[in-house]
């Protein structure tokens, strides 16, 4: 097998894989509260320093088209689960912050969300597979 072949299986297996666990996923998102879309944005301004980020670097952490995260940013807003600032570096530029309220409810739906990644990722991985699978996927990150 050549090495362009092996690298195409190697995607489609990536691919495929990871398709089906964010199907289950989503389908036992553990939440009445948020999407998996809007957990998704509060989980990434829950790892930034200050829990705040620019919307463009938002962007560049999320699986959306920019207008979407727009939009879905406006709704978490409305719901106070964050707030938007103008960059006082670039008066362009918009700073997305998570709130107390929106941090709080991460917190709730993360500790569900956690059991049912263990169950889907963990259950099917050993402890070595999973380290591997981690480094392996930062490497592919990383290296794009």
């Amino acid at each position: 097998m050549s090495d362009k072949s092996l690298a195409v299986d190697a995607w489609e297996a990536l691919f495929r894989a990871q398709v089906s666990v964010l199907r289950r996923l989503n389908s036992e998102f553990p939440s009445n509260e948020l999407s998996l879309n809007e957990y998704d944005v509060l989980f990434n301004l829950s790892r930034q320093e200050g829990w705040r980020l620019r919307l463009r670097d938002l962007n560049r952490h999320l699986l959306l088209t920019q207008p979407s995260v727009s939009r879905l940013v406006d709704r978490l807003v409305q719901r106070e689960l964050v707030v938007k600032e103008s960059d006082p570096g670039d008066g362009r530029g918009t700073i997305v912050c998570l709130t107390e309220a929106g941090f709080a409810l991460f917190k709730r739906v993360a500790v569900l969300h956690a059991e049912s990644i263990h169950k889907r990722v963990g259950g099917a991985l050993s402890a070595e597979e999973l380290r591997q699978l981690a480094a392996l996927s930062d490497k592919l990150r990383l290296g794009a």
